[in-house]
C-alpha cells in the first residue's frame, strides 16, 4: 500500500523565531504568549505572515493588517520576518526526511510531502516513522510539525490539518467518511473565498455534502474546478511525489524600501543586501547563473527592468553585486526608488566552473571559500551573526526581501 507523509511546520515563521530566540538565551517563548511575524507598522508592508496559537484566540489572521490585529490586541508583540533562518530551518527539516526515503518534495518553505511506500523493510512501518519523524524535529531542532499519513498526497496533507500542534494523523480513504466529510467544506483544499459561497448558494456546507453531490451537475456550474474538488471531497488524487531537486527556471528576491531612495550609494547597499540573500540560495539549491537581472519601481510605481549575461556562471555574492550595481547605474534614469529587486536565470549545476583567460583563479577561489564559510555561520547561529560593515549604521538591512516562490516551486492543485 502506497505510504505518503505530508509534514506542515506548526505556525511556521512565529515557531522559527521563536526557537531561534531562546536558543539565543531569550526566556519568553513566543509561541504561547499573543505574538505575530509581520512588516514594521512603521513601513509599508505591515501585513500579518504568521501568528501563535494565543494570537489565534483574540481572531487575528493571517493576512490581515497590523492595524487590525492591534484593534482586537493591543498589547501583540510583532516581530520582524527572518527569512534567513526560515530557509536554515527548512533546510534542516528536509535533510532530516531524506534519511527515510530519496522521495522528498518541498511544497513550500514549511510543507513537505515524502513518499514512504516500499521503505517499511527498512525503518518500520509508517505510522513508527511519522512519530519518529515529528520527534525528532521536536528534540534535534525545537520546533514541532504535524503530520497527515495516507495513500495519496491529498489525504496526507488534509490529514496534516486535523490536530495540530505537534501530531501524527492519519486519514486513510476508509476513514474519509469518518474523519473528513463532517468538515466544513471551506476546509477542502482548494476550496477558495470564491468558491465556499458558491457551494453554500447549492447547499453544500460540508466536504460530505460536496462529495455526495452530482458530479455533472457541479461541472455544468464550476466547469472543471468543479470536478476537481468533487474528486478531492472523495479524496480521489493520484500526482507523484517528485523527488530529488526540483528544476527551477530562477532565483529573485525584491524589497520595498522604507523610504523614497534618491541617493545612487543608499540604492547599492539595498542591491548588495539582496545579492547576499540570492547568492545564499543559488548555494544552497547547488546552482551558478549566467543572466543577472535588477528591477527598479520608482515613487510613482513606474517599473522598469535591465539585464546582462555574466562572463561565467557564477553564485558568489561580490561577483551578483558587481553586475547588479551595473546594471543600475544603466537603468536608472534618476528618479526617486521604492522598490529593488534582484533576479538570476538560466541557472546550471554549480560543479566544475570553467573560468575565462581573464579572470584570477586565486581570487575566485578564495571568494568561494569566503561565501561557504558565510552561508555555514548564518545557518548554524543567526543570518546576523555576519554583516558587512558597511551596513553599520545604515537604516538597511544587511539581508533584505522576502522568500520568493519561484525558489520552493509551489503545485497548482498538487499536480
Amino acid at each position: 500500500m502506497k505510504a505518503i507523509f505530508h509534514i506542515d511546520v506548526n505556525s511556521a515563521y512565529l515557531s522559527w523565531e521563536a526557537m531561534d530566540r531562546l536558543k539565543r538565551g531569550e526566556r519568553l517563548d513566543l509561541r504561547k504568549v499573543p505574538s505575530v511575524v509581520a512588516g514594521d507598522p512603521k513601513k509599508r508592508n505591515g501585513i500579518i505572515l504568521a501568528k501563535s496559537i494565543p494570537a489565534k484566540k483574540y481572531g487575528i489572521k493571517t493576512g490581515e493588517s497590523l492595524m487590525e490585529a492591534f484593534q482586537k490586541y493591543n498589547k501583540l508583540i510583532v516581530l520582524p520576518p527572518n527569512y534567513g533562518l526560515y530557509m536554515g530551518c527548512s533546510h534542516a527539516m528536509n535533510e532530516i526526511f531524506k534519511e527515510y526515503t530519496p522521495l522528498v518534495q518541498r511544497y513550500s518553505v514549511d510543507e513537505s510531502f515524502m513518499d514512504y511506500s516500499d521503505m517499511e523493510h527498512l525503518f518500520g512501518e509508517p505510522l513508527k516513522v511519522a512519530h519518529e519523524i515529528k520527534d525528532r524535529i521536536r528534540e534535534e531542532l525545537g520546533f514541532t510539525v504535524s503530520i497527515g499519513v495516507s495513500t495519496n498526497k491529498l489525504l496526507a496533507k488534509m490529514g496534516s490539518d486535523l490536530k495540530k500542534p505537534d501530531a501524527v494523523v492519519t486519514l486513510y480513504p476508509d476513514e474519509i467518511e469518518r474523519k473528513m466529510w463532517p468538515l466544513p467544506v471551506e476546509d477542502l483544499f482548494m476550496v477558495g473565498r470564491r468558491t465556499g459561497p458558491k457551494l453554500h448558494n447549492m447547499n453544500i456546507h460540508t466536504i460530505g455534502d460536496l462529495a455526495k453531490t452530482d458530479v455533472e451537475f457541479l461541472e455544468r456550474v464550476l466547469k472543471s474546478h468543479g470536478v476537481m474538488i468533487w474528486r478531492y471531497a472523495n479524496g480521489i488524487e493520484d500526482s507523484k511525489v517528485l523527488g530529488g531537486r526540483r528544476e527551477i527556471k530562477g532565483i529573485g528576491n525584491s524589497t520595498t524600501i522604507p523610504y523614497d531612495v534618491t541617493e545612487k550609494e543608499d540604492a547599492y547597499l539595498v542591491l548588495l543586501s539582496l545579492c547576499e540573500t540570492v547568492g545564499m540560495r543559488l548555494r544552497a539549491g547547488g546552482y551558478t547563473a549566467r543572466l543577472v537581472s535588477i528591477g527598479i519601481k520608482t515613487s510613482q510605481f513606474f517599473y522598469y527592468s535591465h539585464q546582462r549575461k555574466v562572463d561565467t556562471p557564477t553564485n558568489h555574492t561580490n561577483t551578483l553585486y558587481e553586475y547588479a550595481k551595473e546594471l543600475f547605474d544603466e537603468a536608472w534614469q534618476k528618479e526617486a526608488v521604492r522598490h529593488l529587486g534582484v533576479r538570476v536565470s538560466e541557472l546550471e549545476d554549480a560543479g566544475v566552473t570553467q573560468l575565462t583567460l581573464f579572470e584570477d583563479t586565486e581570487k575566485y577561489e578564495r571568494g568561494k571559500r569566503l561565501d561557504e564559510t558565510i552561508d555555514r555561520l548564518r545557518m548554524k547561529y543567526h543570518h546576523t551573526c555576519v554583516f558587512r560593515g558597511s551596513f553599520a549604521n545604515t537604516k538597511i538591512k544587511p539581508l533584505q526581501g522576502g522568500v520568493g516562490e519561484e525558489d520552493y516551486p509551489m503545485m497548482s492543485s498538487l499536480l
